[in-house]
């Protein structure tokens, strides 16, 4: 029985009703790092790893939802007047519903069984979210716009749940399709599809390590760089956000900002770049710019933003150092997590060999190791 046969199966037995089932996928950044709340841009990747919702509408305005990977059924009134965070998985559930009522659509309630496959840090906290926006506005017979559902996942992340993340999570669980990255202006919103090679594989190395402080370091690194763009707005009239702020534009005002600030602006501003140069690297077939693009913004990441750690590093110069790889970095929001390569197919196989047992002599962990193939978004 597959997965989703299995998940169905749980929710007859469960509800005692047949459910509609959709997953959302999981992503994997292939270069842009913390440019998305920047107004930036971004070059993920939709994942075939994903997140399955086995739903089916009540007549009343119950919300009730359990997960497969652990902890009891739990029930929301979506009447209630002031709904408040549980501080636990189930905020993303009831966060997103509460985003969409208040963006004006009515919602039924629903029963809800949730499975998946999408590692932590792969944005397995997005695939929830778009998989459980798209399950309750199916069930209550709502047209669903993607780039809507998008933002009202993202507002539930950041209003409901409480972590300032950017857009780019929720819109290629949208938005992505086979084959294909996706390039995203985190301003406009406007995207494109680039194809990527078939003769190379994108590879992530899980380093199965979790630094408590992500979470906190995120938002100070997004503090950081608004302080970095309050500084430099008297300067440089008419900038919203370091995506308006070139490199050139940036080194000449340097002395403008404090020198923790200048090295949180000087990773965005100069990542911004590498990904609209690597998108036009994918587009014209140059596997090897870049990768070439993707060390540079591992090294950016490593010492100018400071999110990465002595694992993700060890993970990354391990795949430097091995034939057939086009480039590595973490992936991420950092302080663990996991890396991701650009490996010509004929190397993969030996590339997982070689990685898992240097990575684990190094370290003694062993590393999760997910050979992928760029997915498709969000749907039933």
């Amino acid at each position: 029985m597959s997965g989703r046969d299995a998940l169905a199966a749980e929710f007859r037995r469960e509800f005692g009703r047949e459910p509609r089932l959709c997953r959302a996928p999981g992503r994997v950044n292939l270069i842009g790092e913390h440019t998305d709340y920047n107004d930036g841009f971004v070059l993920p990747a939709a994942l075939e790893l994903s997140t399955w919702v086995a739903a089916a509408p009540r007549a009343d305005r119950l919300l009730r939802v359990r997960s497969l990977r652990g902890g009891g059924l739990v029930e929301f009134d979506m009447d209630e007047p002031a709904p408040q965070p549980r501080h636990d998985w189930s905020d993303y559930v009831r966060g997103v519903a509460v985003m969409l009522e208040r963006s004006g659509v009515r919602l039924r309630g629903a029963d809800l069984l949730i499975d998946g496959d999408v590692p932590v840090g792969l944005s397995s906290s997005a695939a929830l979210e778009v998989s459980v926006g798209y399950a309750l506005l199916d069930g209550a017979g709502h047209a669903i716009d993607l780039t809507e559902l998008a933002l009202q996942c993202q507002r539930a992340e950041n209003e409901f749940v409480g972590m300032r993340c950017g857009i780019m999570d929720q819109f290629i669980a949208c938005h992505g399709a086979a084959a294909h990255a996706l390039l995203l202006d985190c301003r406009s919103l406007e995207f494109r599809l680039v194809p990527i090679d078939p003769a190379v594989r994108v590879v992530i190395c899980d380093s199965m390590v979790r630094h408590a402080l992500a979470g906190g370091e995120y938002n100070l690194r997004r503090q950081e760089c608004e302080r970095g763009v309050a500084l430099l707005a008297p300067l440089l009239p008419g900038i919203r956000a370091l995506r308006d702020v070139s490199a050139a534009q940036l080194a000449a005002h340097a002395d403008a900002l404090p020198a923790l600030t200048l090295r949180r602006c000087r990773h965005v501003v100069t990542e911004n770049e590498r990904v609209l140069r690597a998108a036009a690297a994918l587009e014209a077939g140059r596997v090897e710019e870049f990768g070439r693009l993707m060390n540079e913004s591992h090294r950016s990441m490593r010492d100018d933003y400071e999110i990465s750690c002595p694992e993700l590093d060890v993970l990354v110069e391990l795949a430097w150092r091995e034939a057939g790889v086009l480039g590595s970095r973490m992936t991420g929001g950092g302080f663990g997590g996991s890396t991701v390569s650009m490996v010509r197919a004929d190397a993969v196989e030996p590339f997982r060999a070689s990685i898992a047992a240097e990575y684990r002599a190094a370290t003694g962990h062993v590393p999760d190791i997910f050979i992928c193939s760029p997915g498709d978004g969000v749907g039933g």
